[in-house]
């Protein structure tokens, strides 16, 4: 198909209700959060970030007609319930590592602040599924060639999954100089256990030479993570960084380096994702799709 063929298509399917929804919703909370004083991020970051995973979402229906809202309202709903819990593992490794700290944080009870919080972070994976849905809707994504593989044979996956706990231990040993591993670890643990289980896994795909879902997520993660810093910067409460080394050419509040962090970190999420889908049964390659054929 052309992309004239795409384009005319896209000007005929009208971006749905609830992408105009998401739009208003983010426009409404960013000025607000950038306007008022005193606190108000903690009201106000869950409608801004639902405002833009509606708002991806009604992007991706324009130029593919599905996504991931639309295909089943239900299972969006349970990549907020997911996702909620998934990042409360990565604050739990940050106790040893103490990456970052959110300023703010004591002007609450340690329940209301719990609570809070994980409202908040609701919104992590459908935001970062998205988006990876809405880069892999394009022909640059989709045309990529098939390159190196890494597949699913047992010596690449037990590498892995040793590899995986050797980042974690030296992770916990010595925080100040291996505390990148934390994007790295849980990542290099969970895939090979989803290859194990017959979970869905980006290795199905590499084991092919195909890298678009990664590349998708890639793409998808980093768009995410720039409106998750920008929005962050004039934030309060919001969250400021520390690391030992590598804490130069700061973008927003976050060190030019530790981008390159969110891009395992977008692994990391698409395999906890399928391994609690397994754990449910749950056919999540029916319902995440990460490349657009």
């Amino acid at each position: 198909m052309s992309a004239y063929q795409n384009d005319t298509e896209n000007v005929k399917r009208k971006i749905p209700v609830h992408g105009w929804l998401g739009l208003i919703l983010a426009l409404t909370f960013w000025v607000l959060n950038w306007t008022l004083k005193g606190a108000r991020t903690h009201w106000g970051f869950f409608p801004l970030w639902l405002g833009y995973c509606l708002t991806i979402d009604g992007l991706v229906f324009w130029r593919t007609g599905t996504s991931l809202l639309t295909r089943s309202p239900r299972k969006y709903i349970g990549l907020f319930l997911i996702s909620a819990p998934v990042w409360w593992i990565f604050e739990l490794l940050n106790l040893r590592t103490q990456n970052w700290t959110y300023v703010g944080a004591e002007i609450f009870s340690p329940l209301a602040y719990a609570f809070l919080t994980t409202v908040s972070f609701t919104t992590v994976i459908p935001a970062v599924f998205g988006s990876a849905e809405f880069f892999a809707s394009f022909d640059f994504v989709k045309r990529l060639k098939p390159s190196f593989v890494i597949g699913t044979d047992k010596r690449t996956t037990a590498s892995f999954f040793a590899l995986g706990w050797i980042m974690l231990i030296l992770l916990y040993l010595y925080p100040n100089i291996f505390f990148p591993f934390i994007w790295l670890s849980i990542y290099f643990i969970l895939e090979p256990i989803n290859v194990w289980l017959g979970n869905r896994s980006l290795a199905a795909w590499t084991a092919k030479g195909d890298w678009r879902p990664v590349i998708a997520l890639w793409l998808g993660v980093l768009l995410t993570a720039f409106f998750w810093e920008m929005w962050n910067f004039y934030s309060y409460p919001k969250w400021i960084y520390h690391v030992p080394w590598g804490n130069w050419y700061h973008v927003f509040e976050m060190p030019l380096l530790g981008y390159g962090g969110y891009l395992p970190f977008a692994l990391e999420l698409y395999a906890l994702y399928h391994l609690v889908m397994g754990w449910f049964g749950g056919k999540a390659s029916d319902y995440v799709k990460v490349i657009s054929e």
